[in-house]
């Protein structure tokens, strides 16, 4: 079991570090297009905005994971340990809350393009809708179609010709990420009530860390 963690922990790790390799790459192509030769990357620009939104909010939810989000500590370090216990479940639970109605918001965005259907309810979903447009005919602006993804054609297109990249794919990080915060929360919970940590966030605590491994790099 903590095998499977440590490997999707590296899975994840990964992931963020390609997506921020590739933002790097293509802005880096595009400066010396536009300067050394005069010429432009048409894709570049929506491309990178894409993989910064994959960026951010993949890291929303790993951040949870390693508590590395930035919190205010002032009151919690003025209260005892199972006042601050209670202080911390509540605010997860509050955090849990507000995940459910972003995922749902993310889903409800993201499904159409997906010919798939949205939720009803207004807060929190109470079914699949029963009539809906289908949107996999959307497509981006700028990213060219690559031959490998032309599989995706004859499942959300109708087989049509896809030029540019389906939104279904850049948009999909919606749903995935608001579902992997949610996860994380609930995680988050299930530590707390266990007694395993005392807080999700990062304390003063972890800038103590960092120094003492700057001091043993420096060693």
């Amino acid at each position: 079991m903590e095998h499977n963690k440590g490997r999707f922990d590296r899975l994840e790790e990964t992931l963020i570090a390609s997506i921020l390799g590739a933002m790097t790459l293509v802005t880096f192509a595009n400066v010396i297009a536009r300067f050394g030769f005069n010429s432009n990357i048409l894709w570049a620009l929506e491309l990178t905005v894409y993989l910064f939104a994959w960026l951010v909010l993949l890291g929303a939810s790993y951040a949870v994971k390693i508590s590395a989000h930035l919190g205010v500590d002032a009151i919690i370090n003025l209260v005892g340990p199972r006042m601050r216990k209670a202080m911390a479940l509540f605010a997860v639970a509050s955090c849990i809350l507000y995940s459910v109605f972003l995922l749902k918001g993310s889903w409800d965005y993201w499904a159409n393009f997906a010919n798939l259907p949205g939720t009803e309810g207004r807060w929190f979903p109470t079914g699949f809708e029963d009539k809906f447009r289908g949107k996999g005919w959307y497509e981006v602006d700028s990213v060219e179609m690559p031959e490998i993804l032309r599989f995706l054609e004859g499942i959300f297109n109708d087989g049509d010709h896809y030029e540019k990249i389906p939104r279904l794919i850049p948009y999909a990080v919606m749903p995935l990420s608001m579902f992997l915060l949610l996860v994380r929360f609930v995680q988050a919970a299930i530590r707390l009530w266990r007694g395993e940590i005392d807080n999700i966030i990062a304390t003063h605590e972890v800038e103590d860390e960092l120094d003492e491994i700057a001091k043993k790099a420096e060693g």
